[in-house]
């Protein structure tokens, strides 16, 4: 097009700059003494993610995007739908099945006051072990067609696998690429991300939470992206945070608990204990709520079903590092609680309750710990090669490498007895629950391109409390 004008190609080209990610655009050219900017609508669903529902062993998946505007909403759910179907034989899918939810109104805390609409539509009474494609919208504007996985049985007798890591952020986000390619493969039934999100999702006013949540969507809409809050979600009384997820059980994605093949995986908010500015009534109700369920899962017929029992919150009660963050300290605020009174300490209900594994993050490195109590190492007693089978108390696991603008944390040069293995490589954990007496883990280095760096087997004929 040879006989194309600059002013000409320079006004296609803002013109076109305009509908960019922006979904439906529209706009007036004004005179330029008009100062007001074009009036852009934005109802193209971004940042779609899954999560489990209340109801995991039944096959409930939560459906969760945003939007920057609303449409007008002439029926009640009518702009927060998604459409979806089963992925048939040949690679066929018709999205013939609906479903309506909600959306609601957040307006970030910073000086822009930032307003976005978050859409929920919960999928249920899901076929077990089948492959459903979806998207999620309106008839304003619909999302790309997604895919997901349901669990295989609503029973016990299977055996899940996930990718479990803390501590991502937009900028250095040196494990997402891979875990990227890994979910898209197939490789796993669900992703824990253990806290500290973006650095931080409220930055220049929520752009920042908003692009990590566009990168994780290739991840997360693919797949359930659990999670739990961390000290960078904080701001504005983790407003954010609360906002833009959707864990089961009604708590504001602070808390919750759920089944997973012959696992509970109990997830919590170690933030309670330490911005107390907040007050203190987050910290009591959680612990009640713990203990409660905790209880349940020992049940005699619960823990026969599902033996294992994993905690995971973001900041550790044990780390070796050469900082001066809590873990590094004996008297760890969520180990022993409140210091002097020592209320609300995680540890001896962990005891109590047999819990099996505890992860962590917040270190923006890789820890693995012997079986440990009280700073006491309780290995396993059939063998000394076998630390890991049967031991006398829970399994700690510090991983926060996947990678953020923080960058890595030290080690010192004498490490305690008490940690068996550490590495300051980014990179992530994989869990394997193979069954009800073994649970396999790997660390993944993508500082050596992918190479599993750490791995080992916990094995346990019993499970219950150490008491």
């Amino acid at each position: 097009m040879q006989g194309l004008q600059f002013p000409l190609l320079a006004s296609l080209l803002l013109a076109c700059s305009f509908g960019l990610g922006s979904g439906s655009v529209a706009f007036q050219l004004k005179s330029p003494e008009h100062k007001e900017d074009a009036k852009i609508v934005h109802y193209q669903p971004e940042q779609v993610h899954l999560a489990f529902g209340a109801e995991v062993t039944a096959s409930e998946i939560v459906v969760t995007w945003s939007t920057r505007s609303l449409p007008p909403d002439p029926e009640v759910g009518a702009v927060s739908v998604v459409e979806y179907g089963q992925l048939k034989a040949g690679g066929q899918a018709r999205l013939t099945q609906r479903a309506r939810g909600t959306a609601t109104k957040f307006v970030d805390g910073g000086p822009k006051q930032a307003t976005q609409f978050i859409h929920r539509v919960t999928l249920s009474d899901l076929e077990p072990n089948s492959t459903y494609v979806y998207h999620c919208g309106s008839s304003f504007g619909w999302s790309s067609l997604f895919q997901f996985r349901t669990v295989p049985s609503a029973n016990s007798d299977w055996s899940p696998s996930l990718a479990i890591y803390g501590d991502m952020g937009n900028e250095n986000a040196q494990s997402l690429a891979r875990l990227q390619q890994e979910t898209q493969r197939g490789m796993y039934d669900a992703i824990i991300h253990v806290g500290d999100f973006a650095y931080d999702m409220n930055t220049e006013d929520a752009r920042v939470g908003d692009e990590f949540m566009r990168q994780i969507e290739s991840v997360a809409a693919y797949l359930p992206y659990m999670v739990v809050p961390g000290n960078h979600e904080e701001k504005f009384n983790f407003s954010n945070y609360r906002a833009r997820f959707s864990m089961p059980g009604g708590w504001e994605n602070m808390f919750y608990s759920f089944d997973l093949g012959p696992v509970h995986f109990v997830g919590i908010s170690t933030e309670v204990y330490y911005f107390l500015n907040y007050g203190i009534k987050s910290l009591v109700f959680q612990f009640e709520w713990l203990r409660k369920d905790l209880a349940k899962a020992n049940l005699p017929e619960n823990r026969k079903k599902r033996p294992w029992i994993i905690i995971y919150g973001h900041r550790p009660m044990y780390c070796s590092n050469e900082n001066d963050n809590d873990c590094t300290h004996s008297e760890t605020l969520t180990r022993v609680g409140w210091p002097f009174v020592h209320m609300f300490g995680l540890e001896p209900l962990l005891y109590e309750f047999g819990v099996d594994v505890a992860i962590w993050a917040h270190e923006h490195s890789y820890e693995r710990l012997w079986p440990i109590y009280d700073y006491e190492v309780r290995n396993g007693t059939k063998l000394n090669g076998s630390p890991y089978e049967d031991p006398r108390a829970p399994v700690h696991i510090v991983t926060g490498s996947a990678g953020c603008k923080e960058g890595r944390e030290p080690f010192p040069t004498n490490i305690p007895e008490w940690s068996a293995f550490h590495s300051q490589d980014y990179g992530y954990t994989r869990l394997k629950a193979h069954n009800r007496t073994h649970l396999h883990f790997e660390q993944v280095s993508d500082d050596q391109d992918g190479a599993i760096i750490d791995e080992f087997w916990l094995v346990k004929s019993r499970h219950g409390s150490y008491l």
